[in-house]
């Protein structure tokens, strides 16, 4: 992936339309399943106390503010495409921020949104609407939601 013009990658492949509830990111062509779609570039802030609904953790104290296209890439139960997160290191051999990219993890048809699983931790979870049949009901990652499962069968007995 270094080498690669991804800027111009990400506008061969994608473009921000509008959705329901504000953008989404949307094929511009057929992208086959296992295509690397783009590098989310955006602004790198290091504090552990940092979180907006778009920030991606790159784990550390370290997040990436996205910008568009990426930052414009809905929840979906059920993706069609993953971040994937690639460890750099600077000359020296020290570490660097990570990189993130989009990569499809199925077939994507022309004009199909793209969207990521979120796999929010329990304690920020919100109903999800993706309206996947197999939605969870939460955007909530996978292994937390009897977390909040628990959560809400108790405030339903507290009542």
């Amino acid at each position: 992936m270094k080498g690669l013009n991804m800027t111009l990658m990400d506008q061969k492949w994608v473009r921000v339309g509008k959705v329901t509830f504000g953008k989404g990111v949307f094929a511009r062509q057929d992208i086959p399943k296992g295509t690397t779609i783009g590098k989310v570039d955006g602004r790198v802030i290091d504090d552990p106390n940092y979180a907006t609904s778009y920030c991606i953790d790159l784990g550390g104290s370290m997040s990436l503010e996205p910008q568009a296209p990426f930052r414009f890439l809905n929840h979906c139960c059920t993706p069609n495409s993953c971040l994937c997160i690639q460890e750099v290191l600077y000359d020296d051999g020290s570490p660097a921020p990570s990189e993130v990219y989009v990569e499809a993890i199925a077939d994507i048809p022309k004009g199909a949104e793209l969207t990521i699983d979120y796999q929010w931790a329990a304690y920020g979870a919100i109903k999800c609407l993706c309206g996947s049949p197999a939605c969870r009901g939460w955007v909530v990652a996978i292994e937390e939601l009897p977390l909040l499962q628990k959560k809400t069968k108790k405030a339903k007995q507290a009542c």
